[in-house]
């Protein structure tokens, strides 16, 4: 397909010394972030409001999906005090809402559960509390690492399904669609008061019929949250866009996830699972 991206998915370009002066604030604290390591298209925009979605447990997969920019191989061992350090930068950035995700870390025995959880209860005693928001990988099915994110009592859980059960095998070998969506059904069955969130990228090949089937699939576990954003390939060697998804339709898919009753969802070609994450929240909470 033609590789020239479409009007609609143009950005301006942030001011090269805010994202150097974030840059240069997050490297001297040795800490990560998913805007960096994904090579996010949000980025300037999101470290310009001096919001950033920190990567813990190093920045680099046992996975290999095929649609994502972070690094794959043998990661480094988990930093005991990578929780200390991130706290006093979020305490420096005098941020209250923060989004947290990481590497998949199979080489892991919890998958990293335990560093999630560790940050989330440090981030709760801060002199200035913080609402935290997880996304998390999958654990490998693992109930009891779930439990131990999901007592830590994060604002959010989120968990991306990324894609349409079809596409697994190109997208994310190594993951698996039904494991995912009983992620999200166990949380509820741990806390049915916590929420829950998912992200979909599109452009990857899929129909329509298979997205809205997929939201559905999340409702049914009672999912609250959704995002919906255009698959960007970050370069020739990564899963190509089979196809750049007009804004008309993100509106649609918004207008399908209302009527099934998401608490709040985030469709247009540049939202992403963590941009402007707080608002979503704020929506369940029906707080303006």
């Amino acid at each position: 397909m033609n590789t020239r991206l479409p009007s609609w998915l143009h950005q301006k370009l942030a001011e090269p010394q805010v994202i150097a002066r974030m840059t240069d604030m997050l490297a001297k604290d040795s800490l990560h972030t998913v805007c960096q390591s994904a090579w996010c298209p949000n980025l300037g925009e999101c470290y310009s409001r001096g919001v950033v979605t920190f990567l813990i447990l190093g920045d680099t997969c046992t996975r290999s999906c095929t649609f994502c920019a972070v690094s794959k191989g043998s990661p480094s061992p988990v930093d005991d005090r990578e929780a200390e350090r991130l706290y006093q930068t979020v305490a420096a950035l005098g941020l209250s809402y923060i989004v947290i995700t990481s590497v998949t870390r199979d080489d892991l025995a919890d998958g990293g559960a335990s560093q999630f959880a560790r940050i989330v209860q440090l981030l709760h005693i801060a002199e200035k509390p913080v609402a935290v928001e997880v996304l998390i990988p999958d654990f490998q099915g693992s109930h009891l690492s779930l439990s131990a994110v999901v007592n830590s009592c994060p604002a959010v859980l989120n968990h991306n399904l990324e894609t349409v059960p079809r596409l697994y095998p190109q997208v994310r070998p190594g993951a698996d669609y039904q494991r995912s969506l009983e992620l999200l059904a166990n949380v509820k069955k741990l806390n049915p008061r916590m929420i829950t969130k998912s992200g979909l990228m599109v452009g990857l090949g899929e129909t329509t019929v298979e997205v809205t089937a997929v939201m559905n699939d999340l409702r049914s576990v009672g999912c609250d949250l959704l995002t919906i954003g255009q698959y960007l390939q970050p370069s020739s060697l990564h899963h190509p866009v089979a196809a750049y998804i007009p804004p008309e339709q993100f509106t649609d898919y918004a207008s399908i996830g209302a009527e099934m009753g998401f608490s709040g969802i985030a469709s247009a070609p540049l939202v992403r699972s963590s941009f402007h994450a707080e608002q979503l929240y704020r929506k369940v909470l029906n707080i303006s």
